[in-house]
């Protein structure tokens, strides 16, 4: 038995949100999934992976600092932070492979869903967490600086003319995973801070990833809109998906509350958590009552 295939001892579904290029909106990303799961009562673990820049783990902390301010229970995922290991010689390492092995097999014996938020590099354990994952979601902002870790752009036609780094790993990761096991784990790549506005470069990035799409095999989903709030949810580590009321927010809620929530809504139900979280809230009723 492989060490990957060890891993799905629990009957945890392993989301990994990843990119190899910082700023995308991963850890933003991640900690709505994990909200948007736990608020149909299904059991939810993080883990940080980045044990450097550590956002996910900052964001779940902010949003314990501030429920304990306001006097709610907001819900928390069981969290992990994969820290580095430290050789006298070698000085501060990053946890190892076999650490992050052994902490998915270890959440997935009690959770429903484990979420990995990766680091922005190549190394070990980025490519470790996409051999566990069932579902990758790539977080990508709409612009052809971004773009470039995906594909290559012909700048005269627009065309693309080769895969670049990033997608080569997700490619050879699938392709072992299917030899391996016959499955071959869902990809998606989601649109951040799109425009609200139409825009040459909006319409040719959607274009390109199309063509991409159709040769990498992967879907292409609308994500996180250019809001501001979305940076104001950080520092209480609150969500769109959280009861935004005066006092949880320490402030009125606005449209734009009610539009950021029913764009993650519209993120969920295209990864298609949607469904997932209505047959798994339906298998744990039933778990409950037997």
């Amino acid at each position: 038995m492989s060490i990957e295939r060890s891993t799905r001892a629990g009957s945890a579904r392993v989301i990994v949100v990843a990119n190899e290029k910082g700023g995308s909106g991963k850890s933003t990303v991640a900690m709505h999934l994990a909200v948007g799961l736990m608020k149909s009562g299904l059991r939810v673990a993080t883990v940080d992976l980045d044990a450097r820049q550590r956002s996910l783990t900052a964001y779940i902390e902010n949003r314990r600092i501030w429920a304990g301010h306001i006097g709610r229970d907001l819900g928390f995922p069981t969290h992990v932070c994969l820290e580095s290991r430290t050789d006298a010689l070698a000085g501060a390492q990053p946890a190892d492979g076999d650490a992050l092995i052994d902490t998915v097999r270890t959440l997935g014996q009690d959770h429903d869903f484990i979420i990995l938020d990766t680091p922005g590099h190549d190394g070990e354990l980025m490519r470790r967490a996409h051999a566990v994952a069932d579902t990758v979601v790539t977080p990508l902002n709409d612009s052809f600086v971004d773009f470039d870790v995906l594909g290559a752009i012909d700048p005269v036609t627009f065309g693309i003319t080769g895969i670049r780094h990033y997608a080569r790993i997700v490619d050879e990761a699938r392709r072992e995973r299917r030899l391996r096991d016959g499955v071959a784990f869902d990809w998606i790549v989601t649109r951040n801070r799109l425009s609200a506005v139409g825009s040459r470069n909006k319409r040719l990035m959607g274009e390109c990833l199309r063509l991409l799409a159709e040769k990498l095999d992967f879907r292409c989903v609308d994500g996180l809109g250019e809001r501001v709030i979305f940076r104001e949810f950080y520092p209480r580590g609150l969500t769109a998906l959280d009861d935004l009321d005066e006092a949880t927010l320490g402030t009125r809620p606005t449209m734009s509350h009610v539009t950021a929530r029913l764009e993650i809504e519209g993120l969920l139900n295209a990864v298609r958590l949607g469904a997932v979280v209505a047959s798994e809230d339906l298998e744990r009723r039933s778990r409950d009552a037997a």
